[in-house]
C-alpha cells in the first residue's frame, strides 16, 4: 500500500536518548509531505495525461483500421468499375463492328443491284437504240426511194377535192 501525506504526517516516531532534533525532524517531514504532495499531483496529471493520450491513440487506431477497409473497398470497387468498363467497351466494340459489317454487306449489296439496274438500263437504252435507228433508216429508205413521186402526182388531185376546212396548210407544222 502506498504512502500519502497523511500517512507522513501523522507517523509518529518513539523516542529515544539522544534521539534526533525533534523540531528538525519535524520540518523535514513537513517538506518531504509538500514534495511528496506535488509529486503525487503531477503523477495524477500525468496519468490523466496518459488516459487522455491512451484514448486518442485507440480513437486514431481505429480509424487507421476504418481507413484501411475504406481504401480497400474503393480499391475493389475501382476495379471493379474498371473491369466493368473494359467489358462494356468490349461490347460496345463488338456491337459497332457487327453494324459496321452490316452496313458495309448492305452497301455492297446495294452497289451490287444499282451495277445490275445501270447494266440493265444500257442494255435497254441500247436496245431502243437499235430499234429506233432501225425504224428512223426504214422512214428515211422511205423518203428516199421514188415512190413518193408516184404517190405526188396521184394525191395531188385528191388533196384538191378535199374541202378547205378539212384541210389547211397553216394548220401544218
Amino acid at each position: 500500500m502506498p504512502l500519502t501525506p497523511l500517512d507522513i504526517h501523522n507517523k509518529e516516531f518513539t523516542r529515544k536518548f539522544r534521539g534526533y532534533d525533534e523540531d528538525e525532524v519535524n520540518e523535514f517531514l513537513d517538506q518531504v509531505i509538500k514534495d511528496f504532495e506535488v509529486l503525487l499531483r503531477e503523477n495524477r496529471q500525468q496519468q490523466e495525461v496518459i488516459q487522455n493520450m491512451q484514448s486518442r491513440v485507440d480513437y486514431f487506431s481505429s480509424m487507421e483500421e476504418t481507413l484501411n477497409k475504406s481504401i480497400i473497398v474503393a480499391q475493389e470497387a475501382g476495379e471493379e468499375v474498371k473491369a466493368n468498363a473494359t467489358k462494356e467497351a468490349s461490347l460496345i466494340l463488338k456491337q459497332a463492328e457487327r453494324e459496321a459489317e452490316q452496313l458495309q454487306d448492305s452497301a455492297q449489296r446495294r452497289a451490287q443491284r444499282t451495277d445490275f439496274e445501270v447494266e440493265q438500263m444500257r442494255k435497254k437504252i441500247e436496245l431502243y437504240r437499235n430499234r429506233f435507228k432501225v425504224l428512223i433508216d426504214a422512214q428515211m429508205e422511205l423518203l428516199t426511194s421514188h415512190d413518193w413521186d408516184a404517190f405526188d402526182s396521184s394525191t395531188r388531185g385528191a388533196l384538191d377535192e378535199i374541202p378547205a376546212v378539212a384541210y389547211n396548210d397553216d394548220d401544218v407544222v
